[in-house]
């Protein structure tokens, strides 16, 4: 496994769109990351070794996106202490079936679970970018840049509805 500060585990390669919006944030942001499919129920032996292998190479952050019964980011946490971040994906229930599998975990097995589909995914990346910003600076430099392209990109949407109200007014 090459060396990398996050890993990105998914229950099936289907849940790759859901993904692809977070991935291009690390790409983006230049943080080394890895990308694996493994199953909690169909290769559970294959993700307790992904998890090993990853903590050898000094990883820091698991991102664990699943549907349906959720299972991959709690049973990632079970074998780990890096922070697990999970990620629900749409399923049969529009999600909120992996949600609640997600957010229901025992006390003493903690896992972060953020939003369903690809808003939780981005949210995710992010939260990971903040938590290694808190070593590395030049993270958090691009986090601020990150977030005040955000504010202005709303600026600009504001001022074209202001138009469009004026322009309505007008007619």
């Amino acid at each position: 496994m090459k060396n990398a500060d996050i890993a990105i585990i998914m229950g099936s390669d289907s849940d790759l769109p859901q993904l692809e919006e977070g991935i291009r944030l690390l790409q983006d942001f230049g943080v080394p990351f890895i990308v694996e499919v493994s199953s909690a129920h169909r290769t559970p032996e294959r993700t307790v070794q992904l998890i090993r292998e990853f903590e050898k190479v000094d990883g820091k952050i698991i991102i664990a996106a699943a549907g349906g019964a959720a299972h991959l980011p709690g049973v990632i946490s079970a074998h780990t202490r890096l922070p697990v971040l999970g990620v629900p994906i749409p399923s049969a229930l529009d999600g909120l079936d992996s949600l609640l599998s997600m957010v229901q975990m025992p006390g003493g097995i903690p896992t972060a679970v953020f939003g369903i589909g690809k808003s939780g995914a981005v949210n995710a990346v992010l939260f990971a970018l903040q938590i290694l910003a808190l070593e590395r600076p030049e993270l958090g430099g691009k986090l601020d840049a990150f977030r005040e392209e955000q504010r202005l990109g709303v600026e600009t949407k504001n001022r074209l509805l202001q138009k469009k109200v004026e322009d309505l007014w007008e007619s």
